[in-house]
């Protein structure tokens, strides 16, 4: 397993590369954004690690232009900001999970592993066209839509709602969505998972009389019509 670290303090970047050699990854290290963009695009690699603050290109740009020729490839992000509009904003431009400063290295590997080992979500019902009510996903060209109107989504949006169309008519509690979509612990600190719904809710259902996206009260959320 190849790993790319792209973090520009050189300390933290060389505890990160010890602890992931010592479980035998392959790591190779970039000290600012533009240098591990250009090894992210040339080389394959399992995974990405990048700080959000960098040197001549920053970690939400980086990972942006790197989701646009990779669109599989897992990204992590690492930042000393921790609040809900950092990780929204880490989140829509691609990563995949998202780990505050200080951390362990330990809950570094359970969030690689449990990336590494992220199957791709394909119904057995509908093969790669998922429909609920009027609404259709398409898993081939991403294209989402409604009726007849055409619904841009972020990544993040996109598999939110993806496990949605594949859960219908069933309550997701927020753990269950944090560790299904994002593959990770639900952060109670933190309310980024109804960001995402709100962020669906305008999409999906402002236009509509019927809607389909609901909470319920201290259990989570289902997409029932009604």
């Amino acid at each position: 397993m190849n790993i790319l670290i792209i973090e520009d303090d050189q300390r933290v970047a060389q505890l990160i590369q010890r602890g992931l050699e010592e479980q035998d990854f392959t790591v190779s290290v970039a000290y600012d954004g533009l240098s591990g963009k250009k090894l992210a695009l040339q080389n394959e690699y399992s995974l990405i690690i990048t700080d959000i603050v960098l040197p001549k290109m920053d970690g939400i740009d980086l990972c942006k232009e790197v989701r646009q020729i990779k669109p599989d490839m897992p990204i992590i992000m690492l930042t000393a900001l921790g609040t809900t509009d950092d990780k929204v904003e880490g989140f829509d431009a691609g990563a995949d999970d998202y780990l505050v400063k200080p951390f362990e290295m330990r809950e570094l590997l359970v969030r690689i592993r449990a990336l590494l080992k992220r199957n791709v979500k394909i119904s057995q019902n509908t093969g790669f066209i998922l429909r609920y009510a009027e609404l259709e996903m398409n898993l081939h060209t991403k294209l989402v839509r409604r009726g007849t109107k055409d619904i841009n989504l972020t990544p993040k949006e996109f598999k939110l709602l993806e496990y949605m169309l594949q859960n219908p008519e069933r309550v997701l509690s927020r753990v269950e969505i944090a560790e299904k979509v994002w593959d990770t612990h639900f952060d109670t600190g933190t309310n980024f998972i109804d960001v995402y719904i709100n962020y669906l809710r305008k999409k999906i259902d402002k236009d509509f009389d019927r809607k389909l996206i609901h909470t319920k009260s201290g259990m989570g959320f289902i997409l029932k019509s009604e």
